[in-house]
């Protein structure tokens, strides 16, 4: 959900959204939103709900970027795709991958080329193949499973 500053009572949101992947999605304004948040409380749960799980999701982001390798956080990363575009091929340049890992693109050129090598990945301007989502897993830090797990427990 983009928007969710409004149900947690701020009427502009502070950030910008990306939409990463091609899909649909449904637009609501904010008057109609807020007269459905009011009057829903099953609606007010859920949407609390997903706040905190985002909450969550940016802590424990937050706490990959600063401990965890960047081959790791890329296989996260590559990994956290491919369950929510439901395909192990996508798009994705290195310029973005290093804006969402916080590394510059060359980083991620070396670390992309290492999954290559170990026959985990293909990657080729921008277009990635999961080859062995398993061995992925197994280089991704410990991240990558308690995010999935959270994410699962949560609501979407």
């Amino acid at each position: 959900m983009v928007g969710i500053s409004l149900a947690l009572g701020v009427d502009v949101a502070p950030v910008r959204t990306l939409v990463q992947a091609p899909g649909t999605a449904m637009r609501m304004n904010a008057e109609h939103f807020h007269a459905a948040f009011q009057q829903c409380l099953p609606l007010q749960r859920e949407l609390y709900r997903y706040a905190c799980a985002k909450l969550a999701l940016a802590r424990q982001t937050i706490a990959c970027i600063r401990f965890h390798a960047i081959e790791a956080r890329l296989a996260r990363w590559l990994l956290m795709t491919g369950e929510r575009v439901l395909s192990e091929k996508f798009f994705l340049t290195q310029d973005f991958l290093g804006d969402m890992l916080g590394v510059r693109r060359s980083t991620i050129n070396v670390a992309a080329v290492a999954l290559q090598r170990r026959k985990l990945i293909r990657y080729s301007r921008g277009n990635v193949r999961i080859l062995d989502r398993k061995r992925l897993e197994a280089v991704s830090c410990r991240c990558y499973t308690r995010i999935e797990s959270d994410r699962r427990r949560s609501p979407q």
